[in-house]
């Protein structure tokens, strides 16, 4: 891993780039002729390629002037980082999705394209349907600059067949016998990764690296990254020792998890349980196990939801940005909304139903769109968001290393972390 000066320029890179590109992209003139689209996204999913493939080909229909659009998937673990590159060396794509993470510092930066008046000039778009809960991290100076197209609730798809065979009880029927707590799903996950040879419970996305993920976890303990003004530093609060030590037990004792270095993946038949969102439910079989979707275990503070927000932006970078927008117009008006629930939950309070998602969502009940999504939707809190966010997050997983090994002190390794951090959120 890099340390010192190197990691802190890679971490930094993202406020330079998007500040230099506010200086100009907005300058960019519009190219004449068919425009040829580009959208940089994090998904490689043959089911999400194929639904975007459907609705580009509908709009390039109605719109000859645009005659390609290519949806171009880099990975997840370094999609911020490539997405900023690509800008600083003038490859900019046309239209981008942005973590929630990373939200404050595009949002703030200029580097996007306001939307407000296309979305609400587009021919049946209804604008005054999205929920203005969904769109507030993505607004500046009331301005939207990215559309929420995932607000996607955090739960724990289960794998029954698995924990059966364990002999242990399923978390439909610890919820149903009020038991549902990360007491019981850890001991659980410990119980039948030793009775199987499987591993237990998988963080998706977390493989001690994508810290941010673990806000699924702590924040039953009542525990937060900084507080709610982001200046001071929450890793060496009681809440998040606490929660972070009994983690810590969970991987190196109790063995309910896998530990670095260690990979599973639940989809296919590796683990238990995985806490991950929706999205991921094409990746089942239909001939699969028999699994569960069910909401996060209940923490020492009671039922609690964390959620997950992906925008859609266009980059004034773009030499095609008002043809981006008009597209992006139509990929998410409301009938191409519906057909997204499939795998992102919307901010179209139409939309928001069990009714209405279980039509484009099969494979799902209505009851766990209820529990999951809906009733996730309306309690959770999004994961840990922060301007400077690039550099806070390569602090903090710096910070955090030393943790995960049997001997770590749990308390002085997240102290550790806060005089790390907390003079960038001073700042």
């Amino acid at each position: 891993m890099r340390t010192g000066k190197g990691l802190r320029g890679a971490a930094v890179a993202l406020a330079g780039v998007l500040a230099l590109t506010a200086c100009g992209g907005g300058d960019q003139a519009e190219e004449s002729g068919p425009a040829n689209l580009r959208m940089t996204i994090w998904s490689a999913n043959e089911a999400h390629l194929k639904l975007f493939n459907e609705i580009a080909d509908e709009y390039k229909k109605a719109n000859p002037d645009v005659t390609g659009i290519t949806f171009d998937p880099l990975p997840f673990e370094n999609y911020t980082t490539t997405l900023t590159t690509q800008i600083a060396g003038g490859n900019a794509p046309d239209l981008a999705w942005v973590l929630e993470n990373s939200a404050p510092d595009f949002v703030s930066s200029g580097a996007l394209l306001p939307l407000d008046d296309t979305l609400k000039k587009a021919d049946g778009y209804q604008y005054d349907d999205l929920s203005p809960a969904t769109l507030k991290l993505w607004q500046d100076d009331a301005k939207l600059y990215a559309y929420p197209f995932s607000t996607s609730p955090f739960a724990v798809f289960v794998n029954n067949d698995l924990l059966k065979k364990a002999g242990q009880k399923t978390p439909a029927e610890l919820i149903a016998a009020g038991q549902w707590n990360w007491d019981t799903a850890l001991a659980s996950a410990a119980a039948t990764a030793g009775a199987t040879g499987k591993a237990g419970l998988v963080v998706r996305d977390f493989d001690y690296k994508g810290w941010d993920n673990l806000s699924t976890f702590w924040t039953g303990w009542g525990a937060q990254a900084w507080s709610a003004d982001g200046k001071s530093c929450g890793f060496a609060a009681p809440e998040m020792v606490n929660a972070m030590t009994t983690l810590h037990k969970a991987i190196f004792t109790a063995k309910a998890l896998p530990g670095p270095g260690t990979t599973a993946d639940f989809f296919a038949g590796d683990a238990a349980m995985t806490v991950t969102q929706i999205s991921r439910a094409s990746l089942l079989k239909p001939d699969g196990f028999a699994w569960d979707l069910v909401p996060l275990p209940a923490g020492p503070k009671g039922n609690y939801a964390v959620v997950g927000q992906a925008g859609l932006g266009v980059l004034k970078q773009s030499k095609n940005a008002d043809k981006a927008a008009d597209f992006l117009a139509f990929f998410t008006n409301p009938t191409n909304s519906a057909k997204l629930s499939q795998f992102f939950p919307p901010p179209r309070q139409s939309l928001l139903n069990a009714e209405t998602l279980a039509k484009s969502n099969p494979q799902l009940k209505p009851e766990q769109l209820q529990k999951v999504v809906i009733d996730g939707i309306s309690t959770g809190v999004v994961k840990p968001s922060h301007a400077g966010q690039a550099e806070l997050s390569q602090q903090v997983r710096a910070g955090l290393d030393p943790l995960w090994k049997p001997d770590a002190d749990v308390k002085a390794v997240l102290e550790g972390v806060c005089t790390k951090i907390q003079p960038l959120l001073a700042k």
